[in-house]
C-alpha cells in the first residue's frame, strides 16, 4: 500500500524513491554495468563473489547459491545479471510475488537448463508451499510432485538439473531461518558513499552523453541518499534542466538550480520528508508524537510515513522513533533553520531522546 500511495505523489517526490518506476527499467537496464569489474561500489562483496564465481569456474560446477540483501537501488538485481555474465549461463528472472503456489515453482525449476541462474527477487515474499519445494530443489535438486488428492495423492519426484539460485530481498529478517541456510553465500549491500556515487555518475554521464564536470557530480551525489538508482535518476533531471535552460553542461550551479526545482533539497530530503519533520517541529513542538497523528498532521497514509518517509529520515539522524512516539533530533530542528526551544525534553546533548521528562505531548497508541 505505501508503494502504490508513493506512486500516487507527484513526480518531485519520486526522485529521491528508492524504488524503481516501470517506465525507467528500460533506462535502468542500459546504465547497468555487465561484468563485475565495472561494477562501482561494494567493495568486499565484489571481492568475495569474484572468489565465489572465479573458485565454481574452476572447479567447473555451478557455484553455490547467493543470497543479496539490502535496501532497494543498491544493485542486487545488477549483481545477479553480473553472476550470470560471468559464468556464461542464462538467466532467468522471477520474483516472490509472482510465485504463489507450489506448481508454479515446480513448473519454473523443471524447465531450468543445467548451470542456469535463476534469479528470484523479492524472495521473502514467496508464498509458504512453494517456499518450502524451494528447501529440497536448493539442496537436492528434485522436488515432489503430488498428483491427487486425500488418501489417493501419489508424491512423484522429478530431478532437476544444477542451477544457482540468486535470490535478493530488501527484508532479510523476514526470510525463515531453514531457507538462509540454505545459501552458500550471503551478501548485505551498504548504501554509498558520496564518493562512489560520483564513479557511478561518471560512468553514467558517458554513457549518456552527458557533460557532466566534478562539481556537478558531487553535488548531485551528495543529494542521492547514497543510492546508484536516485543518483541516476537525478542525473537525468538535471540533464534534462542544462539542455533546456543551460548551456547542456551540468555544473554544480546547474545541478543545485535543476534539484531545487525538482523539489530535492541538499541533503536528499523531498517535499514528504520536509513536511514530516515541518509537522514534528513545529507543531508538535519536536515530538513525541504518535504515527498516526503525524501521519494526519502531513495528509498521507500511515505506511506512507512509515515505510516512504521515515527510513531515510532516521538513518540521516533527523528523526528518531522511541516507545512513546516519533521525536525530531537537533539535526532536524538545524535543518528546518530552526533552534531547539531550550530544556526541550524530546532532545538530547546530542539529538538523542530523553524519554522520560513529563510535558504536553500529542501522541496516540501507534508509537
Amino acid at each position: 500500500m505505501a508503494r502504490q500511495n508513493r506512486d500516487d505523489l507527484d513526480g518531485a517526490e519520486n526522485l529521491v524513491a528508492a524504488e524503481a518506476a516501470i517506465d525507467e527499467q528500460e533506462i535502468e537496464a542500459a546504465l547497468r554495468p555487465k561484468r563485475l569489474a565495472e561494477f562501482v561500489g561494494q567493495q568486499r562483496v565484489r571481492e568475495q563473489l569474484s572468489l565465489v564465481l572465479d573458485a565454481a569456474k574452476l572447479r567447473n560446477r555451478p557455484p553455490d547459491h547467493l543470497l543479496l540483501s539490502g535496501p532497494p537501488g543498491l544493485g542486487k538485481t545488477t549483481l545477479a545479471m553480473i553472476v550470470a555474465a560471468e559464468l556464461g549461463m542464462p538467466l532467468r528472472v522471477t520474483s516472490g510475488p509472482a510465485i504463489q503456489h507450489a506448481g508454479d515453482l515446480a513448473a519454473l525449476l523443471s524447465s531450468l537448463s543445467e548451470g542456469e541462474v535463476l534469479f528470484l527477487d523479492e524472495i521473502h515474499r514467496m508464498a509458504r508451499p512453494a517456499e518450502e519445494m524451494l528447501y529440497m530443489a536448493m539442496e537436492d535438486f528434485r522436488v515432489d510432485v503430488v498428483v491427487g488428492k486425500g488418501a489417493g495423492a501419489t508424491a512423484i519426484p522429478l530431478e532437476i538439473p544444477p542451477f544457482t539460485l540468486v535470490g535478493a530481498t530488501t527484508r532479510a529478517g523476514l526470510l525463515p531461518g531453514p531457507l538462509r541456510d540454505r545459501f552458500g553465500f550471503t551478501a548485505h549491500m551498504d548504501f554509498y558513499s558520496p564518493a562512489e556515487l560520483e564513479q557511478v555518475l561518471r560512468r553514467s554521464a558517458g554513457l549518456l552523453d552527458v557533460p557532466l564536470d566534478r562539481d556537478g557530480g558531487t553535488e548531485i551525489a551528495g543529494r542521492s541518499r547514497g543510492t546508484p538508482r536516485i543518483a541516476n535518476r537525478l542525473l537525468r533531471r538535471v540533464r534534462d534542466y542544462a539542455q533546456v535552460r543551460a548551456d547542456g553542461v551540468v555544473t554544480a550551479d546547474v545541478a543545485a538550480a535543476a534539484l531545487t526545482l525538482y523539489d530535492v533539497d541538499e541533503a536528499g530530503l523531498d517535499r514528504l520528508d520536509r513536511a514530516v519533520l515541518d509537522a514534528l517541529v513545529r507543531r508538535f513542538g519536536g515530538g513525541p508524537v504518535g504515527l498516526s497523528t503525524l501521519a494526519v498532521a502531513v495528509g498521507e497514509e500511515t505506511e506512507t510515513v512509515e515505510e516512504v518517509a521515515e527510513p531515510f529520515l532516521v538513518r540521516a539522524g533527523l528523526l528518531a522513533r522511541t516507545p512513546r512516539g516519533r521525536v525530531a533530533t537537533t539535526a532536524a530542528w538545524s535543518h528546518l533553520g530552526l533552534v531547539p526551544p531550550p530544556g526541550n525534553p524530546a532532545l538530547g546533548s546530542v539529538g538523542g531522546v530523553v524519554g522520560s521528562a513529563a510535558q504536553p505531548v500529542l501522541f496516540d497508541n501507534n508509537p
